[in-house]
């Protein structure tokens, strides 16, 4: 995570920024450009999918996460809450599925950029 000065950087790597056309003051987005990493691309897009489902903590879970540092376990259970939330309000507008997880992994993409730049924080303390 050292390589990625931002989470737009990693973002990039994965290729979930989406593509530009410019030409003077005029600016199209297109779809994602599809550079970078396809195989991290692919287990994101494919972790974005269970978003569909609204979060809980189960049993096994609370088992797994009680030797991971509060602050990790923080961001991470924001990221269950906002990208959930992300999912319903984008199929709420109409959004092809698709574009709905493909935007929902690239959230996911970010929060795993914080998430890599917060425990090397903490091991190097």
């Amino acid at each position: 995570m050292r390589r990625f000065a931002s989470a737009k950087h990693f973002m990039s790597f994965v290729g979930l920024v989406p593509s530009e056309n410019s030409s003077g003051d005029s600016t199209r987005r297109g779809p994602i450009t599809r550079t970078g990493n396809k195989h991290l691309r692919r287990v994101l897009v494919e972790a974005a999918w269970s978003y569909r489902m609204a979060p809980n903590r189960s049993g096994t879970i609370r088992k797994r996460s009680c030797d991971v540092d509060p602050s990790i376990e923080s961001i991470a259970w924001k990221a269950q809450e906002r990208l959930h939330r992300v999912y319903k309000r984008m199929m709420w507008r109409g959004r092809q599925h698709n574009v709905v997880v493909t935007a929902v992994a690239r959230q996911l993409a970010g929060f795993i950029w914080a998430i890599g730049t917060a425990s090397l924080k903490l091991h190097a303390a």
